[in-house]
Parts: C-alpha cells; structure tokens; sequence
C-alpha cells in the first residue's frame, strides 16, 4: 500500500532527525486506473539536524492521502441497485457496485463480502437500523468500501456485541478493510462500544456524525485521515483512535478540515504513531486532548479543556521521537486544577509559529528540551519569550526546578538542536 510505504519513510527520517523540521520531496508520480487520481509510488523524507531549521514542513501531503473518489460527496446512480432493510434480515453484497440502502428495520445487517479488488459504494437514503448485538454495516471483505450519506440516517446498537467466530465485531459499523465516510446527509451512529471502527484505514471527507459511543467513535487501525465534515462525538474513551500493535509506523490521525465536538473521557484525539492537524475548527473536552508519540499542529483553530495534559506527547511508538511541535494555528487549552499540565512530552517541544494560549497551573512540562522559535506564546495571561518547564509543584521554576508561583529565569533550554529521543518516561 502506497501510504504504508510513506509512512515508513517518515518513520525512518524522523527516527534519525530526531524532533528537527524535515522536507519530502514524491516521486514516481503515476495514475491508478481504479479511481482516476494521480498518486505517489515513492516518497523521500529526507531531514537535517545541523541546527534546528524551522521550515514548517507537513509529515504528510494531503494530496497523497485521499482519491479523488474519496473526496467526491455524491454517488453516481444511474447503475445503482437499491436493497430495502427488514426485520431480521441479513443482506449480503458480493459484488462490485453501488447499493442505495432504504428503508428502516430492527436486528438488520448489511454484510459486503466481496473480492478483494472489489470497490464497493453503499449509499444510505433514509437508512434506519437498531440492533441488539451485532453491527448494522459489517464490512469482512473488499478493496475499498465507501459509506455516502444521501440522505438522513441512524444506525444503533443497543446491547452487548456478539462476536463473529474470531472476529471480535464491536462497532455498530465495523470493517475489516480500507472505509470512506462522505456524502451530504447526516448520520447518528449510537453504540454500547464502538461507533465507527476499520481494522485498515478509515477516511473521512464530507458528511455529519452525530455518534455516542461507550468506547471509542471512531477508530482505524493503521489511520484515521480526514479532510472535512461535522463532527459531534461523545466517547466513553476516546473520540478518535489510531492504533497498529503489530507495525509502530502506522496508527496516525490526520486531520485537514472539518468541524468538531468532542467529549471524550479519556483522550479527544489519540494517534500512537502521531498525530497531525493541518486545519478544522476542534473543540474538544477530555482528560487529555490530543495525544501521539509525535504531534504536529500545522493550522486550524484548535479549543482544549482539559483535566490531565491539554496536548501530550508520550512514549507509544518506537518508530517516532517523542515532540510536540507547532507551526501554526491558534491553540486556547483551559486546564482543570492539580497536577495539569498544558503542553507535556516526555520528549521536546518546538514552537515555530501559531498562537497558544494556556490558562492553568503548568503550562509546559517536558524531559528533552524546549525551543520557542516564533508564534505567540501566552500563560495566565503572560506572553512568554521562552518555554518554562514544570517540574514539581503548582507553579512554573527555573530548569534547576524551583518551586513557587512565578515564571522562573529562562524557562526553556536554548540550543541548536533538540537532544534527540533521551529522557522518556
């Protein structure tokens, strides 16, 4: 897959270039005849650490990312076969092509089994389904299935999910290959687990999502990429979920637009790999707000109130080093009281460009270092010329970590470049 291979070339340079500003430079540029768009067949990152150099350069292009079938809201029709949910029933789809699904039904499972090349459109007109213990949309085999909201849709689980042999299915919409969301209609997902969960890559382009989870809303495996829609999600866990146990390169979020609501009882935005933001307007309320061994925040407008870290960088991927960095944006965290901080990585922190603004006990706390190389930078109202770091108690110290209540001498260490993956909890 064109976007693994990617991946794993950021992984590479990034793992050599520590948390410094990388360029990517595609190649081999050729046409896919199965969706009509251009993309890349290699991609070389490549990085430089001879001093920090703040060029502002995205992990990812969001060009590579999404076909020009992912991005389209409508579905062509002309050939479209339309199937009509009931009671009890279980419609299987086997071939390619699109399906207009209607109709409104209880304990009703739409399975696409299909070839492995197979590129599959389901077109929701008006679709209602409450099931007891099984997926309303059940995706075991496809190339590609692509779920377009024509029209208003609901989709609920209301009991504990069953699983399917070995197939642990527990997500009201569950696929076990690459899933796009899009389209024009809104679609309310109610689920006792998962809402929306793909064990390859889940895409989303267009539409509204209105989904309760008791777990998480929405989940891919190897990634979550989205490029636009309305988002309100309320999550038991997180909002959105990235996570690959067995390849550490892949389980990312990316988001390039959209609008979002999220409440979330443990973290808004979770990508193990990383996480990176390139626009949309986020609103998010959760123990941690975003998440990631590494995330980046390019643009958009970005709201966290938080109870833990507002943005963190942890130790969950071997393949990255541990950074929070900021290019752009405008960044508000409102931080509860306690032992809170507003920024933390258990790595480093570079601030190039944006508009932070920290409202809470600790603004900053982290193991490497800190550069604040532009942007905007405020705590409690100061504007900061350097980043403190938060080593014990309720107020910002000096780096020897002094206590008190104030902002202490120079706050961030300077330097020419970060120090690497060193000091990890």
């Amino acid at each position: 897959m064109k976007t693994r291979t990617i991946i794993k070339a950021i992984a590479l340079a990034l793992a050599v270039s520590g948390c410094a500003i990388f360029t990517l430079q595609g190649l081999g540029t050729t046409a896919s005849a199965d969706d009509g768009v251009y993309t890349d067949t290699a991609l070389i990152a490549s990085a430089t650490r001879s001093g920090y150099t703040a060029s502002g350069s995205a992990l990812l292009d969001a060009g590579e990312l999404f076909t020009s079938r992912d991005l389209e809201q409508s579905a062509d029709l002309s050939e479209a076969q339309t199937l009509t949910v009931s009671d009890g029933q279980q419609i299987t789809i086997s071939s390619e092509g699109v399906y207009v699904l209607q109709g409104s039904a209880k304990n009703a499972t739409v399975i696409v089994e299909a070839d492995s090349s197979a590129k599959v459109q389901l077109v929701l007109d008006g679709l209602s389904i409450t099931n007891d213990d099984f997926p309303c949309i059940y995706v075991k085999s496809a190339d590609k299935v692509f779920l377009t909201t024509l029209s208003d849709s609901s989709l609920s689980v209301t009991g504990t999910f069953v699983s399917d042999g070995d197939t642990n299915t527990d997500a009201v919409i569950f696929s076990k290959d690459d899933l796009t969301l899009n389209g024009t209609g809104t679609l309310t997902v109610s689920s006792t687990d998962k809402g929306v969960s793909s064990k390859d890559d889940l895409k989303v382009t267009g539409g509204s999502y209105v989904i309760s989870a008791s777990s998480k809303c929405l989940e891919g495996k190897d990634s979550i990429c989205i490029a636009g829609g309305d988002f309100s999600l309320t999550a038991g866990s997180d909002g959105l979920h990235a996570e690959n146990d067995e390849d550490e390169s892949l389980g990312y979020v990316y988001i390039g637009g959209g609008s979002f609501s999220v409440s979330a009882n443990d973290d808004g935005i979770h990508g193990t790999a990383f996480v990176q933001i390139d626009g949309g307007s986020l609103q998010i309320a959760a123990a941690e707000g975003i998440e990631g061994s590494f995330v980046q925040i390019n643009d958009g407008t970005i709201s966290i109130q938080s109870w833990d870290d507002g943005i963190n960088a942890a130790n969950k991927s071997g393949a990255y080093p541990v950074c929070v960095e900021i290019n752009g944006g405008d960044i508000t965290i409102a931080m509860s009281a306690g032992d809170t901080d507003g920024i933390d990585a258990n790595g480093s922190i570079a601030v190039n460009g944006g508009s932070i603004s920290i409202t809470g006990s600790s603004g900053f706390d982290y193991d490497g270092t800190a550069q604040l190389n532009g942007g905007t930078v405020v705590v409690n109202g100061q504007t900061l010329t350097s980043i403190p770091n938060q080593m014990m108690g309720g107020g910002f110290g000096s780096m020897g970590g002094q206590m008190g209540g104030g902002f202490g001498g120079m706050g961030g260490q300077s330097g020419s470049g970060f120090g690497g993956r060193g000091g990890r909890h």
